[in-house]
């Protein structure tokens, strides 16, 4: 697998781990083989500068692609190609389209697509070009890393949410954990004792995933994004 493969399956994992309530224990594993890997961290970090729009001028783009070029190689080098291991292993069952072909063509050194080469440098410097989209940048999230990747999947996340629900979610994320771990147990508590009630009300086959439901947030662990989930469950019921 590619560079570009592999990030490309990391954040459709990621995107999907949403629907499978599945997040936090893959950003857990992103974090371990990723952020804290400097090196695979800096990789990564050039993909998303080189796929960004940045409203570059003509007079620079070149100058701008030749030293992520050089930035690649010298962090390539230091990369035991052991370290991709986990990481292909980690993805190995997720299958989508390389979204950085470009990219990997740009850094390859295959001297026998010299041609495709060229076409993606072409293709990155459009890219680098174009002015960046600011309606999408006013939903990005912060995270405590200088990665796009976790930021990536929560603006895909929430891009169907309301603006009131974006403001709030952004609230929560921007919010120090100690504020919130303590409400988070409340809400916890609060989510639970509604179930029950509707629990008593309920036909069995609906009762059991009631039941279900309770165990899942009694053992579920804090962080904003479940704090998130959990405020949006008590509300609805």
């Amino acid at each position: 697998m590619t560079i570009g493969q592999i990030k490309s399956a990391i954040e459709k994992k990621l995107l999907e781990s949403y629907t499978n309530n599945t997040f936090s224990n893959e950003i857990k594993i992103f974090k371990k083989l990723v952020l804290e890997n400097k090196n695979i961290g800096k990789l990564f970090y050039l993909y998303d500068e080189l796929n960004s729009k940045k409203g570059l001028n003509e007079s620079v783009v070149d100058t701008y692609i030749n030293e992520c070029i050089t930035l690649f190689e010298n962090t390539i080098n230091k990369i035991n190609p052991d370290e991709f291991t986990p990481l292909k292993n980690w993805v190995r069952n997720t299958k989508t389209d390389n979204l950085y072909e470009n990219i990997d063509n740009l850094f390859s050194y295959d001297v026998t697509k010299i041609d495709m080469k060229i076409q993606s440098r072409k293709l990155v410097s459009e890219q680098l070009k174009k002015q960046s989209d600011v309606s999408k940048e006013v939903i990005n999230i912060p995270l405590s890393s200088s990665l796009n990747i976790a930021n990536k999947v929560l603006s895909q996340h929430i891009e169907d949410l309301s603006e009131s629900e974006k403001k709030e979610l952004i609230g929560i994320i921007t919010t120090s954990d100690n504020e919130l771990k303590d409400k988070f147990n409340i809400l916890k508590e609060n989510t639970i004792s509604k179930l029950l009630v509707l629990k008593e009300s309920s036909d069995d086959e609906t009762s059991s995933k009631i039941e279900d439901t309770i165990e899942k947030i009694r053992f579920e662990s804090f962080d904003k994004l479940n704090y998130y989930r959990m405020k949006v469950l008590l509300e609805s019921l």
